[in-house]
């Protein structure tokens, strides 16, 4: 019988070593969900930053970016539909292909042990972000029950936070399915609860992806009109 008890990666389901030493022997550290293999495919997301999204800037032509912001974030900031809503989003991971696919086998194919791992990195994050409550993105009662649970909400629960439901979503076709363009230009697809006093408060948003920035501003524009003093978010990947 081994003395330390083996975990298996929640990727690729290898056996992940333990790393023997004094201080593993005498010390509660952490459970190791993701074996190094796996580690080394997600990618962080560097100090050149986007101030308002988290958009890498390394990735980005200097054409498309003024003053460390973005040209998307400029825009957003410059219809004045939209002007003002969200101050900041902070994402911890690049959009790259592993990141989709394993996304894909937490969010869509069941696969709810993953949020281990992405809680883990999530309660870092929002460890360093003040606010008086954290809202996760909701889905429409239909997505819910077809997906069994709301990977944003669970997020926040596993990393030891309490979520706070200020809203509610209408139905509509799943954001995947769209393009670019129709995921800017949708209709509100959030309500917000009448029972929730948000005036004057700090609100933090989380979501999974930091796509086009549509849905976020959906919801920050929603509760900064009911009275909300400020509102960032914070999602797993930009």
């Amino acid at each position: 019988m081994s003395l330390f008890p083996l975990d298996y990666c929640l990727i690729c389901h290898e056996i992940i070593r333990p790393n023997i030493s004094w201080r593993s022997i005498f010390s509660t550290e952490n459970q190791v969900f993701v074996c190094p293999d796996c580690e080394k495919k997600f990618e962080k997301i560097g100090p050149n930053r986007c101030k308002t999204c988290c958009r890498d800037l390394q990735l980005l032509d200097e054409k498309f970016q003024q003053n460390e912001i973005c040209n998307d974030c400029i825009r957003w900031e410059e219809d004045q539909e939209w002007a003002g809503y969200l101050e900041k989003n902070t994402s911890i991971f690049l959009y790259n292909d592993f990141f989709k696919e394993v996304l894909a086998k937490f969010k869509f194919r069941g696969d709810y042990l993953l949020v281990k791992y992405f809680a883990n990195n999530l309660k870092e994050t929002l460890q360093k972000i003040n606010s008086d409550c954290i809202v996760p993105i909701p889905l429409s009662n239909e997505r819910l029950y077809e997906r069994g649970f709301n990977q944003a909400e669970a997020l926040i629960l596993e990393a030891g936070y309490k979520p706070v439901s200020l809203l509610t979503r209408l139905h509509a076709e799943k954001q995947s399915k769209k393009s670019r363009t129709e995921r800017i230009h949708i209709s509100q697809v959030f309500q917000l609860d009448s029972h929730q006093d948000v005036e004057g408060k700090s609100i933090l948003i989380v979501d999974d992806i930091y796509t086009t920035g549509s849905t976020l501003r959906h919801a920050a524009k929603l509760l900064k009109e009911a009275g909300a003093e400020k509102i960032q978010s914070l999602t797993l990947a930009r």
